[in-house]
């Protein structure tokens, strides 16, 4: 059931990639190579902080095909964003 969203319908750059996978559950997508650090991990906080504005009860995911720094995926998961990593 993955449907892209317009990143508008929340306020979010148009680069953004949104999926709904769920009835309340959005996956920000990041394809790219270089790794997800601690500045990246503030701008998807701030991300999912917009979407859970507007939908309440909101589940948000990060899926990536990048590695993400072990200090960033804990703070992600202290923050309730889950993380999937792909391989490319």
């Amino acid at each position: 059931m993955n449907q892209t969203i317009d990143p508008k319908t929340f306020g979010l750059h148009p680069a953004t990639r949104i999926e709904k996978t769920g009835d309340t559950r959005y996956t920000l997508v990041i394809k790219r190579k270089s790794r997800l650090v601690m500045k990246d991990g503030h701008t998807l906080l701030s991300k999912a902080e917009r979407i859970r504005s507007q939908i309440d009860g909101a589940t948000i995911d990060v899926r990536t095909t990048a590695p993400v720094c072990s200090k960033t995926r804990a703070f992600l998961k202290e923050q309730g964003i889950g993380i999937i990593t792909e391989t490319p």
